[in-house]
């Protein structure tokens, strides 16, 4: 077995690909850090507020991306069979389920945004911020899930600038925005939280008319209109259920999973919950080139085995879980240096302050693991349309094992911070284990449609070449 490949291309495509994901990731980071910084400086009900509230936007981007990424898996194997009607019905359905679920988030933020707030928070302080919060940030569901679904759609085909360009210009605007209405700058009303939102929502806005102005009325290849949302899909709606859908279940128990950690952090207290939101930033900081490189996994090996080269997708395999290790070792080291500086910026207690550094030597360590995982589960994987075992690995080890450990941890054990925080994300260590196994056994490869070899010959090839 042979580790890197040695094909230029392939690492030109990589980098050409993943760069500007990771430029953009790295942008969308330093704007919650900046949120975070300057509601930092109004106190720590302010931070938390602000911190849970975006919880249920969290959880709605997930679902998001697990409708961006299931239809990426069909979109970039259809994209390199160059079959452009199947994939505009693929955009279509993901459309479709987009606008039903943004619709459904939007009127809980309308109808009961207290009861949001008190599923993550019993603190009557946090839940009244967190209450003015939603009401100015109410549209940004729609606008951030059109935006962002379209952004994978333009990744899949290769389109990866636009999105950076304006993630560049939102990230000018978000922090512009929030500077004036947080504080009641250049003659602005001092807003705090609110203005938070109120900066958001101003950035999404900016987000949506150029990304999805630009899918519908600039972008050539595909050439999608307005009128296909209203098209015929049925003859793909099998393979889409197939493929598609349990990406969305599978991210969907992430993002819910999510929502379960955040519900035990938030009865841990606010020192907790804000401790928790610095270690949260860092790490993403320091994982943006991983997450880069997961995205770019799964469009290329979409893209190989829409070429029906399923030898090739297994040996681009097993280079991306060595970068995956590589670069997730990197982000350990990196977390461990800069975790006092990071720390001392913040303007919270001294009990908030040994929280976070408990919570980011955890982080040092469940990096690494999550780091191959995430080439893995959501890259490589995923781009073969092994969707079906990974939505099981998700419901065992973080519904099974991680979230029920995290809260005898925490409520019944009284362990540390430290502990706490690793036995919630102690499925990442299990799933890069299990994820390994599988791709080692070729059978993650899938068959989609006609264009591309039977599904057991290529687990077949693959098997023999592995031996």
């Amino acid at each position: 077995m042979q580790i890197f490949v040695r094909d230029r291309s392939f690492y030109k495509k990589l980098v050409t690909i993943a760069l500007p994901i990771t430029l953009q990731s790295l942008i969308t980071i330093g704007v919650n850090m900046m949120d975070n910084i300057m509601l930092g400086r109004l106190g720590e009900i302010a931070m938390s507020a602000a911190s849970q509230a975006n919880q249920v936007f969290s959880l709605f981007q997930i679902f998001c991306m697990g409708m961006g990424m299931g239809a990426s898996v069909l979109i970039s194997r259809y994209y390199g069979m160059q079959d452009f009607v199947s994939l505009k019905k693929s955009v279509t359905i993901m459309y479709r389920l987009l606008l039903i679920l943004g619709s459904l988030f939007t009127i809980a933020a309308i109808v009961a945004p207290g009861f949001l707030m008190s599923l993550y928070t019993n603190e009557e302080a946090v839940i009244a911020e967190g209450i003015r919060y939603y009401r100015w940030s109410i549209p940004c569901f729609l606008l951030q899930g059109l935006s962002l679904t379209t952004t994978i759609v333009l990744r899949s085909i290769g389109k990866v600038h636009i999105p950076l360009y304006t993630s560049i210009g939102a990230f000018f605007i978000n922090v512009g925005a929030n500077y004036i209405f947080i504080f009641g700058k250049f003659g602005a009303p001092e807003m705090g939280v609110a203005g938070a939102a109120l900066g958001t929502l101003i950035s999404r806005t900016f987000e949506f008319a150029i990304i999805c102005g630009y899918f519908l009325l600039k972008e050539k290849d595909v050439g999608y209109k307005v009128r296909d949302l209203f098209g015929k899909c049925g003859d793909i709606l099998g393979d889409y259920i197939r493929i598609s859908i349990p990406v969305l279940i599978s991210d969907g128990l992430l993002g819910l999973g999510n929502t379960a950690v955040a519900m035990v952090y938030g009865r841990l207290g606010s020192s907790f919950v804000s401790a928790n939101a610095i270690a949260a930033v860092t790490m993403q900081l320091t994982t943006v080139v991983i997450q880069g490189m997961s995205n770019a996994s799964a469009i290329i090996t979409g893209h190989t085995l829409g070429e029906g080269d399923a030898k090739k997708a297994q040996a681009q395999g097993y280079t991306f879980l060595a970068l995956g290790a590589l670069f997730g070792a990197l982000a350990a080291v990196i977390i461990v240096i800069i975790s006092g500086p990071v720390i001392g910026f913040y303007k919270i207690t001294e009990e908030t302050r040994n929280i976070a550094f408990q919570l980011m030597d955890a982080v040092a360590i469940i990096v690494f693991f999550q780091a191959m995982n995430s080439i893995l589960t959501k890259g490589v994987l995923r781009g073969g349309g092994d969707t079906k075992f990974l939505m099981v690995a998700d419901i065992l080890f973080l519904w099974i094992v991680s979230i029920p450990l995290g809260c005898l941890a925490g409520f019944v054990w009284h362990l540390p911070a430290f502990w706490i925080y690793f036995c919630i994300r102690i499925d990442q260590v299990i799933k890069a284990v299990w994820c390994i196994w599988r791709l080692k056994s070729g059978k993650w490869i899938k068959k989609i449609d006609s264009h591309v070899l039977d599904a057991e010959e290529m687990v077949e090839e693959v098997a023999v070449e592995t031996e």
